[in-house]
């Protein structure tokens, strides 16, 4: 089980269309380091994520927020050598998997569609004395990267069966030979169909489960390994 923290952050406020928002700390025990990460709120828990995708709070970008499956990614990511190594981050929202890679040595590139997102990640680098990553503004249905990655990482990202194929593009186009893609999801059912697919295509998945939370019930959060097969 991973604990978090949570404390207020002063004055400090992200404005956003949907209004300005005092911003939060979390600290996040990593492997051999605490991380500090600012958002708007955590959602943690299904009844969170419930309120905040049902109520007048969904009108805040998706990525401004810290989800559980960033804080299983970020574990994962924190277990593996990557310096040298050239790592993409698609839908980085408040950033922790791709801050952690970077911290490791590896090269990073951090995409969201939102700038709001982008400007959030940046903070939450500097804020770890990460200074190495790229940020880029990018959409899944209108990709333009034709760079290769040796990890691919994505947080929460295959929700919406719609995106289902532009990111399946991405993973054909951007992966380097050798490579690893490491997608964390909190087993949402519409999430299954792109891995299943990608399965019987001859990836290789497997999987590694997490529980994130502060008080009972945990949320169980799955992050898949997938590999060329």
């Amino acid at each position: 089980m991973q604990n978090v923290e949570a404390t207020p952050s002063g004055s400090e406020q992200l404005r956003t269309t949907a209004g300005d928002f005092p911003l939060e700390e979390v600290q996040l025990r990593l492997d051999d380091r605490t991380w500090k990460i600012l958002h708007i709120g955590a959602i943690l828990s299904q009844e969170d994520e419930r309120r905040f995708l049902t109520e007048e709070e969904r009108r805040i970008p998706y990525g401004v927020v810290l989800w559980p499956s960033a804080i299983a990614l970020g574990h994962e990511v924190a277990a593996r050598k990557l310096a040298g190594k050239r790592v993409l981050e698609l839908g980085a929202g408040t950033g922790l998997p791709g801050i952690v890679a970077a911290a490791r040595g590896a090269g990073v590139v951090q995409t969201d569609r939102h700038e709001v997102a982008l400007h959030l990640s940046r903070r939450n680098a500097e804020r770890n004395g990460v200074t190495t990553i790229e940020h880029r503004a990018a959409d899944w249905t209108a990709w333009t990267d034709r760079e290769r990655y040796d990890c691919i990482l994505g947080a929460d990202v295959l929700y919406g069966e719609l995106l289902h194929a532009p990111l399946r593009a991405i993973f054909e186009a951007n992966l380097a030979p050798g490579g690893e893609i490491l997608i964390a999801d909190p087993f949402r059912e519409a999430s299954f169909a792109l891995l299943e697919r990608m399965e019987s295509d001859g990836w290789k998945v497997t999987m590694n489960k997490w529980t994130v939370g502060i008080t009972p019930p945990e949320r169980a959060v799955g992050v898949y390994r997938l590999t060329r097969g």
